[in-house]
């Protein structure tokens, strides 16, 4: 937020988990919007429903999850998501939102275009595997398994690494303010990032299907931005994707130590960092 909001502000604690259904090899379960993410997936593990292992532990609720189509160490929520339901405000009707309505893209959905202010996501309907998938190769998933002595995998093991990786890498909100990561990955080009590496050997990207994802944190990172302060706003410590409020930082000052982020990553790098997050 970068100024007070003139009106009434309400809080979705829409509640509830629900088994609507299963077959051989999926559990479809409805959630409601207000639950807490991390405790939804606590809820799955104790069950052996498998498919959000590898998002544990991201902050904020189940209803907010599809609108930024959350994602960690290689998974997304469009891989787990059957469909949701939402109060559309002007119509002032409900309507069932598909997974291919939902326009899924990375941290993207309609949410936050089309439908940006004017839904109230009430519920959302998630496809989870009774046969666990394993997605260990990305970031230090398999080194943490290594170190924490795992020899048969299941999906606790991999909530525990992904929560380890997370406790020691990110600002916990509780204790320092914050939004998670502030910016996306920025694809590129197989020729631009062809031209980056030549200058920058040992730059950090990321195949996609067209392009390759470079790693935002390092590209802020040699800019000189991670563990910068100014007052109370700054680049976290030890994730520079992540900015934090130490205490009374204004929603301005963190907006304008954003911007100076993003132009510095531009003129160094000639790549457009964009935000992840919303901004009123």
């Amino acid at each position: 937020m970068t100024r007070d909001i003139d009106g009434l502000v309400l809080k979705n604690e829409i509640g509830g988990v629900e088994l609507l259904h299963e077959d051989e090899e999926y559990v479809y379960v409805k959630v409601g919007a207000g639950e807490v993410w991390h405790s939804f997936v606590l809820y799955c593990l104790e069950r052996d429903w498998a498919g959000v292992e590898n998002l544990s532990l991201i902050p904020g609720s189940v209803g907010a999850a599809p609108m930024q189509n959350i994602g960690a160490y290689g998974v997304e929520i469009r891989d787990v998501f059957h469909e949701l339901e939402a109060f559309v405000i002007d119509e002032q009707k409900v309507y069932v939102f598909s997974a291919n309505d939902c326009e899924f893209g990375y941290r993207e959905s309609i949410f936050k275009g089309k439908y940006k202010n004017r839904v109230v996501i009430l519920n959302v309907t998630f496809r989870l595997n009774r046969k666990a998938v394993f997605h260990t190769s990305y970031g230090d998933i398999r080194n943490e398994l290594e170190k924490m002595g795992v020899k048969d995998l299941n999906i606790r093991a991999v909530s525990q690494a992904v929560v380890s990786i997370r406790q020691s890498k990110l600002p916990d909100p509780k204790i320092i303010g914050n939004a998670g990561s502030f910016f996306k990955n920025p694809t590129v080009s197989k020729e631009k990032y062809e031209e980056l590496q030549r200058e920058y050997p040992t730059i950090v990207a990321y195949p996609r299907p067209v392009g390759l994802k470079l790693a935002a944190g390092w590209l802020i990172e040699q800019c000189g931005w991670k563990g910068f302060r100014r007052g109370d706003a700054g680049c976290h410590a030890k994730q520079a994707l992540v900015l934090v409020n130490y205490g009374n930082a204004t929603g301005r000052e963190i907006y304008d130590l954003s911007e100076e982020i993003l132009f510095s990553v531009n003129e160094k790098f000639g790549v457009m960092l964009e935000k992840e997050v919303n901004i009123f």
